[in-house]
C-alpha cells in the first residue's frame, strides 16, 4: 500500500533554485519538502532562503501562498506596499497577487511557505514573472497588524503559546479575528493564516504541547504538514512511530491515522498547515469514538493505528 505520510529530517534538506527561477533571482533557494513528486495532492510546502543582497523578481502564482519568517529579515513588495518581515511575522499572498522579495540585511533570511493548490511543474510551477512593481522602490514598513494596511499579516512569539501568559497585555496581536489561544489536554493552538485573514485554500497555525501533552489517534479529510520549531515530539503515522526534532518536517495525507505526544520535560512547538481548509463539521475523526461504537455494537475493528 502506498504510504499516506512523509517524514523528512532537517539533515536531508537539499535547497535548490526552483526550475525557471535562475534568470529571475539572486541568492534564492528553496527546500521543497512536499510537492507533486510525493504522494501529496493538495499541498506544496518548503523552506526558502534568501542570502544578503539576494532578490526574487516580481511574480505571481495561480496558488495561494502563506509564509512564516523563521529567521532574519526580508522585504516583501506587493501591489499593496513594501513590507519588512522579521522572525515571527507571517503573511498571506492571495492567488494572482504580484510580489517580489529582497534581502537588504546582513544575514540570510529563512521562511517556511505553504502553497495551495499544489504547484504543477508541467505548468511552469504555476508562476508567472511580471514587470517590476512601483512599490519595490518604496521604503518598507515594519509589520504592524494594528495598522489596517497590514490586513494580510500577523506576528506570533513563542510566549504567545504559553497558557499562563494570556493576559491582556501579553495576548498575541493578530490581524485575524481568532486571537484566542485554544488550550486542551496539554495542547495549545493559535490560528495564524485562516479564513478570517482572507485565506480560501489553506490554513497555517502554531501548535504547542506541554510535557506529557497527548493527542489521541485521528485522521482528517484534508492534508496536514508539521514543521518542528523547538523541542521534540513522538509522532505516529498509520502505526509507524517517529521521534521528530527541531527542523524536521512531516506530512499526513487524507485518511492517515496519526497522533502525537510530548516525551520531554519541556514544551514542543511546531508550525502546522492544512489544505484544503477544514470543513465546518467532521474535520477530525477520532479512532476512540469509532472504536467505542464498534464495541457498543459488539463488532470488532482492525488495528486502530494501522487503519
Amino acid at each position: 500500500m502506498t504510504s499516506r505520510f512523509i517524514v523528512r529530517r532537517a539533515g536531508e534538506a537539499d535547497p535548490a533554485v526552483p526550475a525557471g527561477w535562475a534568470a529571475h533571482s539572486k541568492g534564492f533557494s528553496r527546500w521543497s519538502v512536499v510537492d507533486e513528486t510525493t504522494v501529496a495532492v493538495h499541498t506544496g510546502f518548503g523552506v526558502c532562503a534568501l542570502e544578503p543582497g539576494g532578490k526574487v523578481a516580481a511574480h505571481l502564482h495561480s496558488y495561494e501562498e502563506s509564509v512564516f519568517l523563521l529567521e532574519g529579515e526580508v522585504l516583501l513588495a506587493s501591489g499593496e506596499g513594501s513590507f519588512l518581515l522579521r522572525a515571527g511575522d507571517y503573511a498571506l499572498l492571495p492567488v494572482g497577487l504580484p510580489h517580489a522579495w529582497s534581502n537588504r540585511g546582513g544575514a540570510t533570511a529563512r521562511w517556511a511557505d505553504m502553497l495551495a493548490p499544489q504547484p504543477r511543474e508541467r505548468f511552469g510551477g504555476d508562476t508567472e514573472f511580471v514587470p517590476p512593481l512601483p512599490t519595490e522602490a518604496l521604503e518598507p514598513l515594519h509589520v504592524d497588524v494594528r495598522d489596517p494596511r497590514f490586513r494580510s499579516f500577523g506576528h506570533i512569539e513563542p510566549s504567545n503559546m504559553d497558557p499562563g501568559r494570556q493576559t491582556q497585555d501579553q495576548l498575541a496581536v493578530s490581524a485575524s479575528m481568532r486571537t484566542a489561544l485554544l488550550v486542551y489536554s496539554g495542547i495549545s493552538v493559535k490560528m495564524m493564516v485562516d479564513s478570517d485573514l482572507g485565506a480560501d485554500l489553506s490554513t497555517m497555525f502554531m501548535v504547542q504541547y506541554e510535557p506529557r501533552g497527548v493527542a489521541g489517534s485521528h485522521d482528517h479529510p484534508l492534508e496536514e504538514t508539521y514543521m518542528i520549531l523547538e523541542g521534540e515530539v513522538d509522532a505516529s503515522f498509520d502505526g509507524e512511530r517517529h521521534r521528530l526534532v527541531a527542523g524536521d518536517v512531516a506530512w499526513a495525507g487524507v485518511g492517515c491515522v496519526h497522533g502525537f505526544s510530548n516525551p520531554a520535560d519541556r514544551p514542543v512547538r511546531w508550525l502546522e498547515t492544512q489544505a484544503p481548509q477544514p470543513p465546518g463539521r467532521y474535520s477530525y475523526r477520532f479512532t476512540r469514538d469509532w472504536d467505542y461504537l464498534h464495541q457498543a455494537l459488539g463488532t470488532q475493528r482492525r488495528d486502530s493505528e494501522g487503519g
